[in-house]
């Protein structure tokens, strides 16, 4: 009897669960899988469902985000943000008309943007920086892991927090899940604001865990900014036992578009504290023209009508006339932009890709390689990069259009992740990360369609098993 009751339930709220599912109106393909795992594996179909299958886009879960105030500080936020003319950036108007509706940031023409390579070169920027600063410093990182970075960091904040500096730092709570106790409550006792983003909690568990903020994001004193693709982890300076030094690629950033990247840290910091403080009009500050780049910031997260990093990086593959270089560790891509990369490719445009020989993680290592094939047999050139961990998130195009970010090429990214990407219209910056580019890939080894296709069955049968996974990878 009791059976019967609790296999009555099941079958109700998996019909629930289904219904929903149809009213979302998410892929065909998608609704199949969700409807075979709920009926074909018991309790577990539905507790993966309720962690990793609903659309938070439709659902509107963080209301917090789109409360009357927070729409009262982008209105404003967004009167001291001087946008470019349309006859200044009239050879990429569509790519900026896109970014401009998904994320609300115009470009903005006088930034002075500096490529920085590296975990050394990349911290010895910041903590130039950090160590000028006056008013505030504002943290916000994927992974804060501890080590002599963070070490050295407590020493830096200390000396400014005894000089009136206020320091807000944001953390991942599943990203920095190392991060101690200890180590937060000394921060915290010497004056740091500090709190974690959508923490794990008993009872949120299901409905936060697969929702990270995976963005990183610095600015000082309204001045400076920073943001790509390095965490604060002594693995980009020192390596792992495993993998070696971690490679990547930072941008430190001065003029207006700081502003952008000081708006989405406000907005993070409201959302996960409920502090408006933050909104002040102090923090609107005059952003001077000081360098020769524009630079267009871009945004998304489950919480976005669209995922604009996604769209992103479709367009500017789209767009691409002579050429679109890309390099990213995890490169599983969804229908939609492999169909755009091959596309291309079978298009006439140099399309290559470049990433790690090595992976932090097995089963992504598989997945990434499940798509290989297909974008050989289109065309698309492919390297491998042999030394240490590339982690490097960048994409440039035809010498006219880069962009540098936190963003991967995958589902996770595109549709699951808080992700930021600056986009830089600067011919001069393009030829830079360009060069750098095919400077790692004359260091790399390029895989051969002919070869690839002969690799062991056993590699293929791995590809298949972890493909399987790829939506939550």
């Amino acid at each position: 009897m009791i059976f019967f009751i609790v296999l009555t339930l099941y079958i109700i709220v998996g019909i629930f669960i289904i219904i929903r599912l149809l009213l979302n109106g998410i892929r065909p393909t998608n609704t199949l899988a969700w409807m075979l795992a709920i009926f074909t594996i018991p309790v577990g179909g539905i507790f993966l469902y309720l962690m990793l299958g609903r659309n938070r886009r439709k659902n509107k879960l963080f209301t917090l985000r789109h409360t009357p105030k927070v729409a009262s500080y982008i209105k404003k936020a967004l009167q001291h943000h001087v946008p470019i003319t349309k006859e200044e950036y009239s050879e990429h108007q569509k790519l900026i008309s896109l970014i401009t509706k998904n994320s609300y940031f115009a470009p903005c023409s006088g930034n002075d943007v500096q490529l920085l390579k590296n975990g050394d070169v990349t911290f010895k920027a910041i903590f130039e920086a950090l160590n000028e600063a006056q008013d505030f410093i504002h943290f916000e990182y994927y992974i804060f892991e501890e080590g002599e970075l963070t070490r050295n960091l407590f020493e830096l904040f200390q000396d400014k927090i005894q000089h009136g500096v206020k320091i807000r730092i944001i953390y991942d709570g599943i990203g920095s899940l190392s991060l101690s106790k200890r180590y937060i409550k000394k921060l915290q006792n010497i004056g740091v604001e500090i709190y974690r983003f959508l923490p794990i909690r008993f009872g949120k568990f299901l409905t936060s865990i697969n929702y990270r903020n995976h963005r990183k994001i610095i600015v000082v004193d309204n001045k400076i900014a920073f943001t790509g693709g390095i965490n604060v982890s002594d693995k980009y300076v020192k390596g792992d036992p495993h993998l070696g030094i971690w490679h990547d690629m930072h941008l430190q950033l001065k003029g207006p578009v700081v502003h952008s990247l000081q708006t989405i840290f406000a907005l993070d910091w409201y959302f996960i504290t409920n502090k408006d403080d933050i909104f002040d009009t102090a923090y609107f500050s005059h952003y001077p023209k000081i360098g020769e780049s524009t630079v267009q910031i871009v945004h998304s997260g489950p919480d976005s009508d669209f995922s604009a990093t996604q769209q992103l990086f479709f367009s500017m593959i789209n767009e691409a006339h002579d050429y679109v270089y890309i390099t990213n560790p995890y490169i599983i891509p969804g229908e939609s932009i492999l169909e755009s990369l091959q596309v291309a490719a079978l298009s006439g445009v140099d399309v290559r890709l470049l990433l790690s020989e090595s992976s932090d993680s097995e089963i992504v290592r598989w997945c990434v390689r499940s798509y290989f094939e297909r974008l050989l047999h289109a065309g698309v050139k492919i390297y491998l990069f042999p030394e240490g961990f590339l982690h490097s998130k960048t994409i440039v195009a035809d010498d006219t259009v880069s962009s540098v970010g936190t963003t991967n090429l995958d589902i996770r990214s595109f549709e699951q992740n808080y992700e930021v990407n600056a986009v830089i219209y600067d011919d001069s910056f393009a030829l830079a990360l360009k060069n750098d580019f095919l400077s790692d890939c004359s260091k790399s080894i390029q895989l051969n369609y002919n070869t690839f296709v002969k690799r062991p069955w056993q590699d293929k049968l791995k590809e298949g098993v972890a493909k399987i996974f790829s939506p939550v990878l």
